[in-house]
């Protein structure tokens, strides 16, 4: 590798989602551990250490060269792969994989944000009627999700924001901070909510192979989709875009 790019964490605040997770030192066991005999390009590892303090240093191979993002049909076919190739077989492989429930975190979380994001001026009606169902209903959004499919290996935050493609087109999943087990359509559905316009949906979902589980799968997306808006400008692109796509998604459930 020619270059590298580092990736330090300070440790999680106590009580938060990536605390209960240990996200950024279960990020340096991937590398450690998982990276080596995934079977999909994922960048290149010269150092994954946590110190004794929770401090945790990667150096990873810089892909900053490669475009950001993936089509949507590559992208669903990478996924596939993953999930096929780990299915029913991961948590043997190694069975500290499972995570940590954090369903009663985003029960709370969604509560106390969703009147906020539910005012904005951009929130279509049918967007207020789908957050509005899903208060106190959280949990059980997880819940089904867990349900969706078979248990494999999947990425946790399957975007296009984490996802580069290369000049040959060749797909790298990047920010394995949120990876665990579960079904894989939870990984599809993410993907399509939050990076996928409503027309490539049926492309995408035929490159995966399957729409098994995604009506079960897509309301703890939504969830997500919908906390989401917050980090987005109120009428910008994304906001509208994501909107697009949570009318999509209650097509499918």
């Amino acid at each position: 590798m020619a270059t590298s790019h580092i990736k330090r964490r300070d440790p999680a605040a106590p009580g938060t989602i990536p605390d209960r997770l240990q996200m950024f030192a279960r990020e340096v066991r991937f590398y450690r551990e998982v990276a080596p005999t995934i079977g999909i390009r994922v960048p290149g590892c010269l150092r994954a250490e946590v110190d004794s303090d929770g401090f945790t240093l990667l150096e990873l191979e810089d892909l900053s060269t490669w475009r950001p993002g993936a089509d949507p049909v590559t992208a669903a076919k990478v996924l596939r792969e993953m999930h096929s190739r780990w299915e029913s077989t991961a948590v043997q492989t190694w069975p500290w994989l499972p995570r940590h429930d954090v369903s009663d975190l985003v029960e709370d979380l969604f509560a106390v944000r969703w009147p906020t994001i539910r005012a904005r001026a951009d929130v279509t009606p049918q967007t207020r009627q789908q957050g509005d169902s899903l208060v106190g209903g959280v949990r059980q959004a997880e819940r089904e999700s867990e349900s969706a499919g078979s248990p494999t290996l999947i990425h946790g935050d399957a975007s296009r924001n984490n996802m580069r493609t290369s000049p040959s087109g060749e797909v790298a999943l990047l920010d394995w901070e949120d990876f665990g087990v579960g079904p894989g359509v939870c990984d599809l559905a993410w993907f399509l909510v939050s990076s996928v316009h409503p027309r490539e949906w049926d492309a995408a979902i035929g490159s995966y192979g399957s729409s098994d589980g995604l009506d079960r799968a897509l309301p703890a997306a939504i969830v997500q989709a919908l906390l989401s808006l917050d980090a987005e400008e109120e009428g910008s692109p994304d906001a509208t875009a994501r909107m697009t796509s949570l009318a999509e998604a209650r097509h499918w459930m």
